[in-house]
């Protein structure tokens, strides 16, 4: 049959050691964090990329009914920093790595676990952050796909939860 639309509140599955291991519920609601190489919006590709792709710290939390309630966004660094500092103990992806344990420490009762959550979206640095909706599928007029920006995730049909990249 059709793919089914787009449900109000998007399932996304807790899968440890994979993409989906840092979400959760916690005392205030739900939370989605993600450690995900960026490029600004509307970025070309070409000179000088290594500067333009930048390593984010991201946690967002919502309500029990999945809508967004803030975010947390913090650069960590760029590609060419972390090629430099490959292995230091202060790279940045060890820099990201401790403050991701700080924002996931901060949350009162977190537990580790799937979520459902409502698209959202924001701009921080030209960079998308947010669960948006769109079409991917055939239909023109069927918004059939919702992705995890910037972290490339899709979801869809069946809504099960599982993405695919």
């Amino acid at each position: 049959g059709p793919a089914l639309a787009v449900p109000e509140i998007i399932p996304i599955a807790y899968e440890p050691d994979y993409r989906t291991d840092t979400i959760g519920r916690f005392a205030d609601g739900q939370f989605l964090a993600s450690i995900t190489y960026a490029f600004p919006e509307g970025y070309r590709h070409g000179e000088g990329w290594e500067d333009a792709k930048r390593l984010y710290v991201v946690l967002h939390r919502f309500d029990v009914e999945g809508h967004h309630v803030d975010s947390d966004i913090r650069c960590a660094g760029t590609w060419r920093e972390q090629q430099r500092q490959h292995g230091d103990p202060d790279s940045v992806l060890a820099r990201a790595e401790a403050r991701m344990a700080e924002l996931l420490d901060a949350l009162p009762r977190r537990e580790f676990r799937s979520i459902g959550i409502r698209p959202f979206q924001l701009i921080v640095d030209d960079v998308l952050f947010g669960l948006v909706i769109s079409q991917h599928g055939g239909h023109e007029d069927e918004d059939d796909w919702a992705e995890l920006h910037p972290d490339g995730l899709g979801f869809c049909d069946p809504w099960n939860g599982e993405y695919s990249t």
